[in-house]
């Protein structure tokens, strides 16, 4: 085949070159021969010649600039647009985020199913029973509804579960003993998730309350005093059925003083050194609970969890439950309830160098979901906002019960 370059005649073949298809060249360029032989039968057939780079390079150099669409006019501004000069400014921030392409590239914050720890509600019976305030929620049965909802979200990523048990109203005492009941319903379920997913990380509710027949986190006195060491004594067993079952984080929800340093201990002294523990460092004596204890029949008897839990005005006393918390062995520091508490999430994170999690509760679901039935918000987008608020006030893991549907909305699936 001949090149830009030849002068060679080629026998016994029309060769036409046609300047239109010369990749957009001007005519001006140098003309090359054509060539025909009376000899050929066939109609003459046209062949595109390429030029080389050096070619090329000549004719724009010549001036001969291959065309190009023009430049796009500027959009005309409404009617009625005042005509200003221009700010004197060095820096607009929006030229940052003028398309879609550089939003994402200057996006400073992700979420990913993998940030997600899905909260599930357990209780004895065979049916999945739908827990009324929280719509899209259920309290699973442990044999068959829960190992199915597990296998939906490991479908889109979510991979961690922590779990929250009915237990039945026969089997709560003032002093919680099934708690640490090692075939109770909670250390049985936890055994039958690790023989189905072995790499299933499971996190466990270190707390009175749902085995209480005060409903309160600990052992109430006769005159309505929560006890602080005898509570802790109870939980510490706890912690250690729950690990012996196979737990991979206990979480100590009960707000008790001194139960961080002294599970840890007596997880060591049994052999669970790798046993993490997740302190809810953070929990406030919040009004955002309220669906969660439907789901759990959990409502204290009498009186409220203001003695132990945090008063929500309290900003700098989160420091200090922090640093005991760090103190005493915490590998987790989280903040419960999340949205209305980013100030704390923040605080936590600016002070330790230990994981955060945060608690997207009940309460906050519930809203959600409301708003989105009645169609005041769009569910979707203010449950994905919600999350990424979490994560930028500096949350690590979230526990939250729309990380299934989240996960699949990041997976790109439809609800």
């Amino acid at each position: 085949m001949a090149t830009a370059s030849s002068s060679s005649t080629i026998p016994n073949l029309s060769l036409t070159f046609n300047c239109k298809t010369y990749v957009d060249l001007k005519p001006s360029l140098p003309n090359y021969l054509t060539f025909s032989s009376s000899k050929l039968r066939r109609p003459p057939c046209l062949f595109t010649v390429r030029a080389s780079h050096s070619d090329f390079e000549a004719a724009v150099v010549a001036g001969n600039v291959p065309e190009a669409p023009p430049v796009p006019p500027t959009p005309a501004a409404p009617a009625g647009t005042p005509v200003v000069p221009s700010l004197p400014l060095q820096r607009r921030p929006r030229r940052n985020r003028r398309s879609p392409v550089l939003r994402s590239a200057f996006q400073e914050t992700s979420l990913s199913p993998a940030n997600f720890v899905y909260p599930l509600f357990i209780h004895e019976g065979e049916e999945d029973t739908p827990i009324g305030a929280m719509p899209g929620c259920y309290r699973l049965g442990w044999r068959h509804g829960l190992v199915e909802e597990i296998a939906k979200a490991r479908d889109v990523g979510v991979n961690s579960v922590v779990l929250f048990p009915k237990i039945p109203d026969a089997l709560k005492s003032p002093t919680g003993d099934e708690a640490f009941n090692e075939n109770g319903l909670v250390p049985r379920t936890i055994r039958l998730l690790k023989d189905k997913y072995p790499d299933l990380i499971i996190y466990t509710d270190v707390a009175l309350d749902p085995y209480s027949s005060d409903g309160h986190d600990g052992i109430v006195r006769e005159d309505g005093v929560i006890m602080n060491d005898e509570t802790v004594h109870q939980l510490c067993k706890q912690a250690v059925a729950q690990a012996r079952a196979g737990a991979d984080v206990v979480s100590p929800s009960d707000m008790m003083d001194g139960r961080v340093g002294a599970m840890r201990l007596a997880l060591d002294a049994e052999g669970f050194q790798h046993v993490s523990i997740m302190s809810y460092t953070a929990k406030y004596a919040s009004s955002f609970y309220g669906p969660f204890r439907e789901a759990l029949d959990s409502n204290p008897r009498f009186g409220d969890k203001k003695t132990y839990q945090m008063n929500p005005a309290n900003y700098r006393e989160a420091l200090t439950e922090m640093r005991e918390d760090e103190s005493e062995g915490a590998d987790i520091l989280l903040v419960k309830p999340g949205l209305p508490y980013l100030d704390i999430i923040r605080l936590l994170r600016d002070n330790s160098p230990l994981p955060i999690a945060a608690y997207q509760v009940s309460g906050e679901y519930s809203m959600i979901k409301a708003g989105g039935a009645l169609k005041m918000i769009d569910e979707e987008k203010v449950m994905m906002e919600s999350l990424l608020c979490l994560r930028r006030a500096g949350a690590d893991i979230i526990l939250s019960y729309f990380a299934l549907q989240a996960a699949r909305s990041l997976c790109g699936e439809k609800r």
